[in-house]
């Protein structure tokens, strides 16, 4: 059986220089989950911003916290610029339908602090038709998650660079991911489908 990493073709060296990263994350330390989540808590506090977290989850072992619409940049800007959480590992859209959620819509924001091994998660919660503030000043990254956002469940982000669609053509009517688009349309083609096709 061929090596896994002789398939991907890695070299000696890219090998050398993936198992010193993975060495040297397995020694960082990362803060526990207490930790984690009081200091983002308390410099939130600090910005007078404790009344915007309206929920708190323990997400496998990641804290997750559920912010304000109108408070999610300055939660953001304080866990990247105070905080340390410069990477933004994702940035996805969830619908609530059939949730025993007062909300429909989520904008989930993971972060990742590089100098600490932290991760951290910063939702928004929103009704039907309620804006996103965006996030693009303070992650750049966001700009192109966002836009799919939009284009896939309809949420609008406020003072988005360039808020268009990004999947689905321009003049695509709905917005395919959120769970009450009508499914249907023309018929794939299978094996089965075709033979009975050809024999009419």
């Amino acid at each position: 059986m061929v090596d896994a990493d002789v398939r991907l073709g890695l070299s000696g060296s890219d090998l050398a220089i993936r198992n010193k990263t993975f060495h040297s994350a397995l020694t960082m330390t990362p803060g526990t989950l207490e930790d984690i989540s009081h200091r983002f808590l308390i410099v939130v506090a600090e910005h007078g911003l404790q009344d915007s977290v309206v929920d708190y989850l323990n997400c496998n072992g990641i804290p997750s916290f559920t912010v304000n619409a109108d408070a999610v940049e300055a939660c953001l800007r304080i866990a990247k610029e105070i905080n340390g959480y410069d990477l933004l590992s994702d940035c996805f859209g969830v619908d609530r339908l059939g949730f025993s959620t007062p909300h429909r819509f989520e904008v989930v924001y993971s972060l990742y602090s590089i100098e600490h091994a932290d991760r951290i998660i910063v939702r928004v919660a929103l009704l039907l038709d309620e804006p996103c503030p965006s996030a693009a000043d303070v992650y750049p990254a966001t700009v192109w998650p966002e836009r799919e956002i939009y284009d896939m469940f309809g949420v609008e982000f406020t003072g988005h660079p360039d808020l268009r669609r990004i999947l689905m053509p321009d003049d695509w009517v709905g917005h395919p991911l959120r769970k009450d688009f009508p499914l249907g349309g023309e018929e794939v083609e299978f094996s089965h489908n075709v033979r009975e096709q050809e024999s009419k």
